[in-house]
């Protein structure tokens, strides 16, 4: 039960039956008023934790949203009267005296989650919406996964401690929002991407493990699950190795689930960067989806069908696909070359009564016996199920089959179990740059695979990194990495990249100049709250966990922003605007 306040003595949501009989003051919204007839009314009376009906004696002029103080006694409502919908429903609050505390214009759009309201209005009149039990269950939410979240990393020894908004340019690769300085006109801080670099030199200071509900920025288009600013769990811990890094993550996003849906998932699964590519098709796997990309080459091994004579054959069995219609499975096929393969192959599994299995296909008639066979055996295809193939370089045949999964067997992100995966093992270079030089899949600060330091200047793209990704249901939660903290590899990484001793110096010599001091081993992580907290609360759209986001083009209906700065305001910080 919420504590009482000198202005209410308790809750809308929170009367029941162990109150009859009780005098009550609530405050709240007038969520709506009925007459009956000309001496009295019904207020439904809210707040954030929900509705009560408050019977009105005599005549009151409310309207909806009026702001109000209602006086009372709580009793059973008539036999037959209850309403099962509220959690109030067993009971009323009777014999009424309301004072208006604020009186209120009627709103843009109705208070209820049954609206159907445009985003733009929605955020123009934030305040508004989110009085909707919608947004207040997502926030509420938010905040019991923030605090199970800093619970977890108290309980395993980290400190939390506050790093800077106005920082130095950094390496990590994202557009960064530049702040100019008045003091020192010409010169510009920049809004963080991340602590990276101010919580390493953190381990350079013997902090040993730390932890922040960090808040970053990036000038990055926006999408479903990216906004310019946006709160993540970041953490560094010395002494460790990648496990111990997992193992307290793993606690912390468990602790926040359970916190917040009652039920804790199952132990996270691992798998590396190279299986989840070859079994999913992706680096962010959904485990939610049963079905998985399975290895066609040994069937196919030999054969004279020209649709699989590319290096690599990979199928994706589709459960209960084969009632799709031909002109549907064309769409398919004209969606798996839109991805970048050169056809998709396509069968359609059907069974007799003693179980034999048949195929309906272009392909039907060049399928040997034993390649039919294999093909079904190979995919687990049972009657009713549809295969698709694709045949052509090993990375091009999954992320198509991959995609489309997800198209044809995926979920919507909140539905279902909460299905955690840790990826590891990603690439340390990701291709290579019109300089001849490999390009950093990850900041140039991630720890190679010891096993591959001897690989970096003779087949860079083969080596592994030791960086991680935490993925929930198809959505990619976080990053990290074990850091380099010996001058030797480092220099190696930066002499692959193409980084010359003066460049980095300039760059990044804060940070290399903290380690010949000292710097112990060290890795972290860092996942973000809102795309955790948008899965929790079954969303689309980290907007709809965050209390004022900006829209799809970046702009804030609500304050209008962004906006032009006064000709005064440049002169001071010496800006001026070059028009484009």
């Amino acid at each position: 039960m919420t504590s009482p306040t000198s202005m209410r003595t308790g809750m809308c949501g929170e009367v029941g039956p162990a109150d009859v009989g009780t005098k009550v003051r609530l405050c709240g919204w007038v969520a709506r008023r009925r007459e009956h007839g000309e001496h009295l009314a019904f207020v439904d009376l809210r707040d954030r934790t929900g509705i009560v009906q408050c019977v009105v004696d005599g005549s009151v002029e409310l309207r909806t949203e009026y702001v109000v103080a209602v006086s009372g006694v709580v009793r059973r409502r008539p036999a037959g009267m209850e309403n099962p919908a509220l959690a109030t429903g067993e009971v009323e609050v009777g014999d009424c005296e309301v004072e208006v505390l604020a009186a209120a214009e009627p709103p843009p759009f109705l208070v209820e989650d049954r609206a159907d309201v445009d985003e733009t209005v929605r955020l123009r009149y934030r305040y508004v919406d989110l009085r909707r039990p919608r947004m207040q269950a997502n926030l509420r939410l938010r905040a019991t996964v923030v605090g199970a979240i800093r619970r977890a990393m108290d309980r395993q020894g980290f400190c939390e401690v506050e790093t800077p908004l106005l920082w130095s340019p950094t390496p990590e690769g994202a557009r960064e929002f530049a702040v100019p300085s008045r003091l020192q006109r010409g010169s510009f801080y920049v809004l963080p991407q991340s602590p990276q670099i101010a919580k390493q030199l953190l381990m350079v200071g013997g902090f040993d493990r730390y932890y922040q509900i960090a808040r970053c920025l990036r000038d990055e288009d926006l999408r479903a699950d990216r906004q310019f600013e946006f709160s993540q769990l970041d953490m560094e811990a010395s002494f460790v190795t990648q496990s111990d890094v997992l193992g307290f993550v793993s606690d912390a996003v468990l602790d926040a689930t359970e916190a917040a849906t009652g039920e804790r998932p199952p132990p996270i699964a691992q798998m590396t960067w190279a299986e989840a590519l070859d079994r999913y098709g992706t680096d962010k796997p959904d485990l939610r989806i049963e079905t998985s990309l399975v290895d066609l080459g040994e069937v196919f091994a030999g054969t004279g069908i020209r649709a699989f004579a590319g290096p690599c054959v990979k199928g994706l069995r589709v459960p209960g696909g084969a009632t799709t219609s031909r002109s549907a499975l064309d769409a398919l096929t004209a969606r798996a070359r839109s991805l970048g393969a050169k056809g998709l192959a396509w069968f359609r599994v059907s069974g007799d009564a003693g179980g034999t299995l048949e195929v309906d296909s272009p392909l039907a008639r060049v399928l040997g016996d034993d390649e039919r066979d294999g093909l079904l055996a190979a995919a687990d295809a049972r009657a009713g199920d549809l295969v698709l193939a694709v045949s052509d370089e090993h990375r091009v045949a999954c992320r198509v089959l991959g995609q489309l999964r997800l198209e044809l067997c995926g979920k919507p992100v909140g539905e279902g179990p909460h299905r955690y995966v840790w990826v590891v093992e990603f690439p340390m270079f990701e291709a290579i740059g019109a300089d001849g030089h490999p390009v950093a899949a990850h900041h140039p600060f991630t720890m190679p695979h010891p096993d591959d330091l001897d690989l970096m200047a003779t087949d860079p793209l083969s080596v592994r990194s030791q960086a991680y990704d935490l993925v929930l249901n198809g959505w990619e939660l976080g990053s990290g990495s074990v850091r380099i903290h010996r001058a030797d590899v480092q220099a190696r990484v930066f002499s692959a990249l193409g980084i010359s001793d003066e460049e980095a110096e300039s760059r990044f010599g804060f940070l290399t100049g903290a380690f010949r001091y000292g710097a112990p081993p060290h890795a972290g992580f860092a996942f973000g709250i809102d795309r955790l907290a948008a899965v929790l609360a079954g969303e689309e759209s980290i907007r709809e966990v965050i209390a004022f986001p900006k829209t799809q083009s970046g702009a804030d209906p609500l304050t209008g922003a962004p906006k032009p700065l006064s000709a005064s305001a440049l002169a001071e910080l010496g800006i001026g605007i070059v028009a484009r």
